[in-house]
């Protein structure tokens, strides 16, 4: 049996009422769940019938031989989408302990051109779910509350201040910023979640203008193959120039989440990191003054699935920050979630490796990155 599991990659559907804390000049402007053109409900950000319906988001509860790409109702999905009571019975029906819970559609806020807009939302979400969902059991859920940093870092710190006063032990950032995350602009936000001892995540590309290579998923919501594996390689651009520009090094106290991104890849990111610093710190060209891997497990954090090479990586020995960096998850309720398998999988995934080293995939990092 596996030791305690705590899935560091969790997510709801909003339910929808989630944005009626706005102020009034505002409410007549808030997006809207519809019902969509293929008969399913989904998000509506400018009062037209949605883009994509609910599926593959929401498909814990349903078979897998269904395919459920969109089409679902908001009636069809699981109450643990939008209710926390609901959601830590289905975590006990899956013999987790603790869920960290990313946001869904409320990403597409940081696209909105009406920033005012966009703020009183992500405020709205905000209060949503750390008074509602988080409140159902805080011991058992980490709401991630969303900064926005594309506002104006003063913006993103008073935020950040105002949901740890209401109980958060984390936040989120866009997958896709304006501004790199290497920017100095981020400065005041490095030191601040440094101080407050809280670690900050974001989610592959989830949440601000899509890259060129995403378009097809962010620019017009749709469900592709090839963007569903392009995202779990999506963070490498990030984590390189926040390593080897130093934000790390400066901000000794940061920890950084990265999530669904699995963790097979890091050891060959890691090598080639490596190297370029070893080139280029010889010629006197990098401020900073120790290895990108030497961030992993003590600064950067990656979540992981069912992610069967970089378990066997694990075991070889070979790596030994894999297992202090990698924070095991059921992406409950998503197509690929692990839910209500979790303890079968986790089992078979974790077999053959040192007791220290499964403990810390399965729970103990994200218990002592999270507190819980």
């Amino acid at each position: 049996m596996s030791p305690r599991i705590i899935s560091a990659d969790c997510h709801v559907n909003e339910p929808p009422h989630v944005f009626d804390r706005v102020p009034a000049q505002y409410r007549d402007r808030t997006p809207r769940i519809m019902r969509g053109t293929d008969g399913g409900d989904g998000w509506s950000f400018d009062g037209k019938p949605p883009k994509r319906t609910y599926g593959v988001e929401a498909m814990a509860g349903r078979a897998k031989d269904e395919h459920v790409a969109s089409g679902m109702r908001f009636e069809d999905i699981l109450p643990g989408n939008y209710d926390g009571a609901a959601h830590v019975a289905d975590m006990d029906l899956d013999g987790v302990d603790v869920s960290v819970v990313y946001p869904a559609n409320a990403v597409f806020t940081y696209q909105a051109a009406d920033r005012g807009l966009a703020q009183a939302c992500m405020a709205a979400y905000n209060d949503w779910i750390l008074d509602e969902f988080q409140a159902a059991d805080p011991a058992r859920i980490v709401g991630l509350p969303m900064l926005p940093v594309d506002d104006g870092i003063a913006a993103a710190t008073t935020e950040l201040d105002r949901v740890l006063a209401a109980g958060a032990k984390a936040a989120f950032l866009p997958g896709n910023p304006v501004r790199p995350y290497h920017d100095p602009y981020y400065t005041d936000l490095w030191a601040a979640a440094a101080a407050n001892g809280v670690p900050l995540t974001y989610h592959r590309t989830f949440g601000g203008k899509p890259q060129e290579s995403d378009w097809d998923n962010i620019a017009d919501n749709n469900f592709s193959a090839a963007g569903t594996v392009h995202r779990f390689f999506s963070s490498t651009r990030q984590l390189t120039y926040m390593a080897l520009g130093g934000v790390f090094e400066r901000h000794p106290g940061l920890r950084l989440v990265v999530g669904e991104v699995n963790f097979g890849w890091l050891p060959f990111w890691a090598q080639t990191a490596d190297e370029q610093f070893e080139n280029q710190h010889s010629m006197g060209t990098l401020s900073v003054t120790r290895p990108p891997s030497g961030c992993l497990g003590e600064q950067v954090f990656v979540t992981v699935l069912d992610d069967r090479v970089g378990f066997d990586l694990v075991r070889s020995g070979a790596y030994p920050y894999l297992a202090e960096a990698a924070m095991f998850s059921t992406d409950y309720p998503h197509s690929v979630c692990l839910w209500p398998n979790t303890r079968k999988i986790a089992d078979e995934l974790t077999r053959g490796l040192d007791a220290a080293d499964a403990e810390a995939i399965l729970s103990g990092n994200a218990a002592r990155v999270y507190g819980v």
